[in-house]
């Protein structure tokens, strides 16, 4: 993606976080239309859109088809601090509860909410990534979609937890980044498989997209994780064999 086209999206989407905070947008309140925020910020509104999404993805605002776009009311996290993780551990625990989550999501899933799936795959899949808001906003607006869709505010909000694990852990972000951008075709091909058993209404199938999902995704961390320390293990060996040479020498 373009770095400058990013950096304008996120800026807008901090904007309104900032007018959010201050009261000037307080909760349940609707935002201005997309036009009007395009006027304003001098941009398209393809850019409100992907500030839009970015929003939605961390839990600011909620968009309701046919009404306008709102302020969420219920974004509190009660102040609780995340507990310190690991990728691995954290990679487990989103296969258990989104493969469930995905399964009782296929049986209450809405046409709208598949529209906006798809059209959230369709931004992962883009050749222009112009085109699309970053990554990992469209990814966790994808996984936040479906716990949203199981109609079941229990299992939104410990989807929503993990990504919030998923986003805010230094350790855990660092280590996601490194694999999902090595892997983003390969994520948005198993994102469009997710989707498709959604659609076919399929709960088996839904489930065990997810699981392949986290499956491939904890392979290509062990298989970092074994890269890296290839890496170490032959840095390490280079500095034995250049003070060996050195000591032979004197």
């Amino acid at each position: 993606m373009d770095s400058g086209k990013q950096r304008l999206y996120q800026g807008i989407a901090q904007a309104i976080i900032d007018r959010i905070a201050s009261g000037e947008y307080p909760a349940g309140t609707r935002l201005p239309g997309e036009r009007e925020l395009a006027e304003e910020f001098d941009v398209s509104r393809v850019t409100i859109r992907e500030a839009e999404i970015a929003l939605e993805a961390q839990g600011y605002i909620v968009v309701k088809t046919g009404s306008g776009v709102y302020v969420r009311k219920d974004r509190s996290d009660g102040g609780r601090p995340l507990p310190d993780v690991t990728a691995f551990e954290l990679t487990t625990a989103r296969s258990v509860i989104e493969a469930e989550a995905a399964a009782l999501a296929a049986v209450n899933i809405s046409d709208a909410e598949l529209a906006q799936l798809e059209r959230l795959i369709d931004g992962m899949a883009a050749e222009d990534a112009g085109l699309s808001a970053g990554a990992e906003d469209l990814d966790r607006a994808f996984h936040l979609a479906i716990a949203k869709a199981t109609a079941n505010p229990a299992v939104e909000f410990l989807v929503g937890q993990l990504w919030r694990m998923r986003s805010e852990l230094p350790r855990v972000r660092e280590v996601y980044a490194g694999v999902c951008d090595a892997n983003a075709r390969t994520r948005a091909a198993e994102h469009r498989t997710i989707f498709e058993a959604l659609k076919s209404r399929d709960s088996s199938a839904a489930r065990t997209a997810m699981r392949d999902h986290f499956h491939r995704l904890f392979e290509t961390m062990m298989a970092a994780r074994e890269d890296a320390a290839l890496a170490e293990l032959r840095r390490s060996m280079g500095e034995d064999r250049q003070r060996f040479l050195q000591a032979t020498l004197i």
